[in-house]
């Protein structure tokens, strides 16, 4: 089914903590669910290595985002430490009406303020296996220090903690088989009657990631 039959797009928002596999789990959604596409953040923070304007963020200055912000320009937006995150109206509801499901990255703060303007939005929670798990795999990185492990597992009890006002749950004990759930997810959606995008009314102040 395309847009030319009438079907809007989707808006599908996925959290998970840090270290669950989030981001190799959307990455391959992208490669293999047709008419997908990712909603790219803008944010006030500088470039980190490897990131790519345009693909990873888009990168703008404070007074800009500021003005976008004050101009309704987000969907959700959110400061985050010392930076500002926000999820382009424009580019959502463009993809949306043009027939293409959009996937939104962000954090549960965020989901939280797209489901209130946007109450057919499908919202996807990331399990880990268990907090010890996590810890594991956050260790196994060798990219932090122990108690930067410690309070990131700490971060994850809370957002786990708020998993249940998400439609699914996904728990990520076997990668292939979690993507294989989360795929399933997508295709049953675009079976559903209704409950499309639509008009989401004013910005919602979230938290993208």
């Amino acid at each position: 089914m395309s847009s030319e039959s009438g079907r809007a797009g989707d808006l599908f928002v996925i959290s998970a903590p840090s270290g669950t596999g989030k981001t190799t789990l959307a990455r391959r959604l992208l490669q293999e669910v047709e008419r997908l596409v990712f909603s790219v953040s803008h944010t006030t923070r500088a470039p980190r290595a490897g990131e790519v304007e345009g693909i990873d963020y888009y990168f703008v200055d404070r007074p800009r985002f500021e003005r976008m912000a004050a101009d309704g320009e987000f969907l959700e937006w959110a400061e985050v430490g010392d930076a500002l995150y926000g999820t382009s109206r424009r580019t959502v509801e463009r993809a949306t009406s043009a027939g293409q499901d959009v996937l939104l990255d962000v954090d549960t703060q965020g989901a939280a303020a797209i489901r209130r303007l946007v109450p057919g939005a499908i919202l996807i929670f990331i399990m880990p296996p268990g907090l010890d798990a996590l810890r594991q795999r956050l260790r196994d990185r060798g990219s932090e220090s122990a108690e930067a492990v410690e309070r990131r597992v700490g971060l994850a009890a809370g957002e786990i903690a708020r998993a249940g006002s998400y439609d699914y749950v996904v728990v990520n004990d076997d990668l292939g088989a979690a993507f294989e759930r989360l795929k399933a997810i997508f295709l049953a959606a675009r079976c559903r009657t209704g409950g499309r995008f639509g008009d989401p009314g004013g910005p919602a102040r979230g938290g993208a990631q």
